[in-house]
């Protein structure tokens, strides 16, 4: 066996790909362009931040305690007052209708149990539809007003006892926020909208390619032809390996400048990552090639794949919130292990020392995703 033929015929292969991929304009703005998109779109509306929420308001009390109550909501970045009612009813309608997210009701007496020291009491209707949003929007509601609270009672000991106020001691709470100073969503969904992208892209150009083959006939042509299968699953996926990476390099560069995240890590320890995870994605469309006839076949197994390990991936919904087995499971998802190596090196500026498990996991799951997929590949053949 001649190495030197072998590489010149696995050249060829490579050469027809890129000659195929590359020969039309629209496809190589697809090969591009639609991951590019992708990551402004997924950059700015994959976020967990709740702002200017819809507020309605009742105040039945109409004093300088409820309206200040009403100004402490409306002034927070959190709320927008878009509702002032006049009666309980329209509270429900604007419920029903989701023209707001949250209604107060302020009754009468409110300033008067304030001033009296007894307490007084609001009630908050939310639209609970969108669990997560409801439980964000209420906390941010009781900060606010456990805020009003304290400084009511601050405004009433400073005007009683202006002596004895100024030597009470207090406890200043400072925080410190670690790795996302700013508490900014966009940071931790980029580096995973990243991963996002290069699965679904690395994997079904992968499947896509090799299924088009099978399609219009051209496999067995190629089959009978001097080259080797192996040299042929070489050539065939060595093309998609390089585009991915290219892509792959376009789009964290776009995160980086466009959404301002921080890039704390080691360039090398991020290449190498990406590497394992584009190899991964490489063997899972090979293996989806193998059972689909068709590219259609392809796109809806590939669906398949894509949502679970989205899902599980931890992108969304943390790891530690899932079942015990579905946890388990997750240690077998290529793009868990990515997204972890992805938020580290980008947010915390890691290195092997804390991520070699990571990607050690990530390099074996693509190493028998790979094995797998060429052994079925080959019987598929034969």
């Amino acid at each position: 066996m001649n190495p030197f033929s072998s590489f010149q015929r696995i050249g060829q292969m490579v050469r027809k790909e890129f000659i195929q991929a590359l020969r039309e304009t629209h496809m190589r703005i697809l090969l591009v362009g639609p991951p590019l998109i992708q990551m402004v779109v997924f950059g700015y509306a994959a976020t967990l931040d709740v702002r200017n929420v819809a507020l309605a308001v009742l105040d039945l009390d109409n004093t300088q305690e409820s309206r200040a109550l009403i100004a402490h909501f409306s002034a927070s970045r959190y709320f927008r007052l878009s509702k002032y009612a006049l009666r309980r009813a329209e509270l429900r309608e604007g419920l029903d209708r989701g023209d707001v997210l949250v209604a107060i009701e302020i009754d009468s007496g409110f300033a008067r149990r304030l001033r009296n020291g007894q307490g007084a009491s609001v009630q908050v209707l939310a639209d609970s539809s969108n669990s997560n949003t409801a439980l964000v929007a209420l906390g941010y509601l009781n900060q606010i007003g456990a805020e009003f609270s304290r400084d009511f009672q601050i405004g009433g000991m400073q005007r009683a006892a202006p002596e004895s106020f100024s030597s009470l001691p207090q406890v200043d709470i400072e925080m410190r926020p670690w790795f996302n100073e700013g508490l900014e969503s966009t940071w931790y969904f980029v580096p995973g909208v990243i991963g996002n992208v290069m699965l679904i892209l690395v994997m079904m150009l992968t499947a896509f390619a090799v299924v088009r083959e099978r399609e219009i006939g051209t496999l067995e042509q190629i089959m009978v032809s001097p080259i080797r299968r192996w040299e042929f699953i070489l050539g065939k996926t060595v093309p998609f390996f390089l585009i991915g990476c290219l892509d792959a390099m376009l789009i964290a560069l776009l995160g980086t400048l466009w959404f301002g995240v921080p890039f704390r890590g080691h360039l090398g320890v991020l290449a190498a990552g990406l590497v394992s995870f584009i190899v991964a994605a490489l063997g899972l469309g090979l293996l989806i090639s193998t059972v689909s006839a068709t590219q259609q076949q392809a796109m809806i197994i590939s669906f398949f794949f894509n949502m679970p390990m989205i899902t599980l991936s931890g992108f969304g919904t943390p790891i530690a919130s899932m079942p015990s087995l579905l946890q388990k499971l997750t240690y077998a998802n290529p793009l868990r292990h990515a997204m972890v190596i992805l938020r580290s090196v980008y947010l915390k500026g890691v290195g092997w020392d804390v991520l070699w498990p990571e990607m050690v996991s990530l390099a074996a799951i693509a190493l028998f995703l790979l094995s797998v997929s060429i052994l079925r590949f080959h019987k598929s053949l034969d």
